[in-house]
This record gives structure tokens, sequence and C-alpha cells, in this order.
């Protein structure tokens, strides 16, 4: 969330945000109130979008909005974050849903969370190396959408370290566990279960794909995952059953999606920004482990080598960090609740199949090359190393 527009075009406001624009007296009251002064004289504005690559069914539009301002001493400059969030029904993604589940598609993932938290007191409740942007403006629409006006967050790129994984997962360890936060775990109303995503997310497009001969004898696949096809195929006939040891495991207030992008630092800070919080609500112990492990796996900042020995290394600093905020939680239960996790979220949805699906249209249009064949195989390998590391943790915790 940090902008650079000194050479950016200076769009108009309203031509990019459209209707998520506010008029100039409730912008200046934003300024203000991010400068925590009385009032603010609006001078200029403009607007670009935010260069962010990684697609979201809740979001609609991330937008920076620019600007000048006199609070009485000169103007000087501001940056506000915008995002808008949406009901599933809203995004591109939707159109891909066969029109007959749609209704119940919909009623199963929940949207309000992030609006809803950012208006709650969370960041007062937050444990000491822990922190959130500051929310301006919060517009929730009858349209089941909201568009939130937020404080720019500057940070820095900075390559994760295993000490920085450990670090982190201390502190969501803490999150879990905080008496404070507690009462804003379950902040979104909208009902959500496991059984769900099993139904959906699964059943719908994974589960199929790893029962077919057809993507196992995909040369990648067969390469990189033929050795875990039978494991694989176990878990998914055990999927119901994990599952429902999933519902029934201790839950915690976890973030959702915890991984590094949404965890925000600058160089030799040790604290941490959340942002994103469109999957907050109470998941098993151990949840937030998953994404804060493989997270940067999937997006090619991490390489999947490393992953089982900063697992074990994060599984210690989460347990620790409970016990921080005095939670008394046997090991092995956090540990298995990371495996479950795991295993539903990020093991069993592991094949690379819809980068097969890229690469057989680029083949069919005639841009196969080297390069892409490489690519291709990378993801392959990375991945088929997140599902041997989720079958291992998961074998290693059966009772």
């Amino acid at each position: 969330m940090k902008a650079a527009f000194a050479t950016s075009e200076r769009v108009p406001r309203g031509d990019l945000l459209g209707a998520d624009d506010v008029d100039d007296a409730a912008l200046a009251t934003m300024v203000a109130d991010l400068w925590r002064v009385p009032g603010a004289t609006l001078v200029d504005s403009w607007a670009e979008p935010v260069d962010y690559d990684v697609p979201s069914i809740l979001t609609g539009a991330r937008t920076w909005v620019h600007g000048e301002a006199d609070a009485g001493e000169g103007p000087r400059a501001f940056t506000l974050f915008v995002k808008r969030v949406h009901a599933w029904r809203h995004s591109p993604a939707f159109a891909f849903v066969p029109a007959e589940v749609r209704d119940w598609a919909a009623s199963t993932v929940p949207w309000r969370a992030e609006p809803l938290v950012y208006g709650s007191d969370l960041a007062t409740r937050l444990p000491d190396g822990l922190t959130m942007p500051r929310a301006l403006r919060v517009e929730v629409r009858p349209d089941e959408t909201a568009v939130l006006w937020l404080e720019e967050v500057v940070c820095d790129p900075v390559p994760w370290t295993p000490t920085d994984s450990a670090r982190a997962a201390r502190l969501l360890g803490r999150l879990a566990a905080s008496e404070r936060v507690a009462p804003l775990a379950a902040i979104d109303p909208q009902p959500w279960h496991v059984d769900s995503f099993v139904a959906g997310r699964l059943g719908h497009t994974v589960l199929p794909q790893v029962r077919d001969d057809a993507t196992w004898q995909h040369p990648v696949v067969a390469e990189h995952f033929g050795a875990l096809r039978s494991d694989l195929e176990d878990a998914v006939r055990r999927v119901d059953a994990l599952a429902a040891e999933f519902a029934a495991c201790r839950h915690l207030a976890a973030h959702g999606d915890a991984c590094p992008n949404n965890l925000l630092r600058r160089e030799g800070e040790e604290a941490f920004t959340l942002i994103d919080f469109g999957f907050w609500r109470p998941q098993p112990v151990g949840f937030d482990l998953s994404q804060l492990l493989v997270g940067d796996i999937q997006v090619g900042r991490q390489d999947v080598a490393d992953l089982p020995e900063r697992a074990a290394a994060c599984l210690e600093a989460y347990a620790a960090g409970l016990a921080d905020e005095g939670l008394d939680v046997p090991f092995e239960e956090v540990r298995r609740g990371h495996a479950l996790s795991l295993m539903l979220f990020n093991g069993l949805t592991a094949l690379p199949t819809e980068m097969l699906w890229e690469h057989a249209a680029r083949e069919e249009a005639g841009g196969v090359d080297a390069d892409s064949l490489a690519t291709l195989d990378h993801w392959a390998r990375q991945r088929a190393g997140i599902a041997r590391y989720s079958l291992d943790v998961l074998a290693a915790t059966d009772g």
C-alpha cells in the first residue's frame, strides 16, 4: 500500500472512482482527520489505479487518491487508498458459477468482514507489534458493496527471512489468543462453514480434477505429482471426515489470509501492518499459519525447498504466541489444526490445473516457447512441494 505518484498522470478523481467518489468537502474532512487537525481546505486532487495484480473475488477496485490541502500552514501533499469491496456475485469470476447453484454459491462467501473490521476499534485491541491502517470513511451500500477510504501505509518491499516468518507467527498466535481481540473475532454476522468450501470450491472444481486420469497423464503433473497421486486420492476420499474434524476444532480469532502480502513492514522495523480483512473470522487454532508459510511460495517470492524447516519454526512460534496471551493449547492441537487447514485449503488445491489450461490455450495459439515451458515446470514443482508438505504434516498428526 505504498504510493509513488511523482511521475503519475493526474487523472481526475471521478474518472477512476466513478460512483465511489466523494465531493470535495467530504475529501477535505477526511484529510483533516488524517492529519488530526480541526479542518483543511482542498487545493487539488487526482487519482491513479493501484499497481496490484493479485486477483480477489471480493475486491472491485483499488485506487490511489493524491492531492494537496491546506490546514493553515500552506499546501502539503496527501495520499489516500480507496478500496471497493463487494459480495462475490459482483465479481467477474461469478459468471463461471453454474446458474443452478448461483444463489447457494453467493451465500457461501461472506464479504462484510472488511468494512466491519475497519469500522471497529480493532486497531486499539491488537497485540503490540501488529497495527492496521486507519479508516477515514467506510460507506456500506444496499447493493452489497462497500467503499473504504484508508490512510496510506508507507512500506518497503522487504524480502522475508525465516526469522521474519517466525516473528509474524508468534504475533498471529497472540492475535488468536488475545482476550481483547476475541469480542471482534466474529464481527461478520454472515455464517460460513467449511462444508460450503468442500461442496463448492473443492466439489465443483478441485476434486473432479484429482479424480480425472487425464490430469495425471499431463507430463508436468506426471513428473512432479506422480508420486503423490495415491496420497492425494486418499485425502480426497477422507475430505468429509477432515472437514468435520476441522469444524470441531477449537476456533480462535484469525486474519484469514495472513500471507506476507497482507503483513506489511519497513526495513529495520519489527512491527507488521495487517491489511485485507476479507476473510477475518474465527478459525481453527493454527489456521493463519497456512498462508503465512505458502503465500510467498504461491506468488514466487520464496522457494518451497525450506518449507518444512520454516513450518517447524513457525509452529513453535505460534504456540509461544498463544502462551504469551495466557492461553494453554497443547502443541499437538496447534499442529493438527495447521495440518487440517493446510490440507483442505492448500494441499488438495495444489494441482496446477488452471496453469495447464492456460498453457494449452497458448499452445493452441502457437505461443508456447522454452520460457513458458520452464515457467510451467517451475510452478508445478513449487506446488508439488506444498502438496508434499501438506500430506506429510497430515500423516504425522493422524491419530
